[in-house]
């Protein structure tokens, strides 16, 4: 929460369109309870506030080369990718190697 709190104040957080899509579809159905509809759309609004990278064609495809040359899943390759355009060095996030660097992105898990 605390890095939350702090992306918020330094308005430093960016997103991808494909986060936001994924935090909805796990909000409303994993978490246990899940939330309504009504309050992650509420949440999704809010998050797009943040500078958000749109998921395009180009992306797409520099995601593949990426997933190929590192051996990632496709979708850890977009969000890789996604973050190296927005010009961010570190990603925040639990399914990739913790301290890893790729395309000049650090890992960083925030549980870690």
């Amino acid at each position: 929460m605390a890095l939350l709190e702090s992306l918020w104040e330094e308005r430093s957080g960016t997103l991808s369109t494909q986060i936001l899509q994924e935090f909805y579809a796990v909000a409303t159905r994993r978490f246990s309870p899940p939330l309504h509809r009504q309050d992650a759309r509420r949440l999704v609004a809010l998050y797009s506030t943040w500078p958000c990278i749109q998921v395009d064609p180009p992306l797409i495809l520099d995601a593949s080369a990426l997933e190929e040359r590192h051996q990632l899943s496709f979708w850890d390759a977009l969000v890789i990718e996604s973050a190296r355009r927005a010009g961010a060095t570190r990603l925040l996030t639990e399914d990739l190697r913790h301290g890893q660097i790729i395309s000049g992105v650090r890992i960083e898990n925030p549980f870690a």
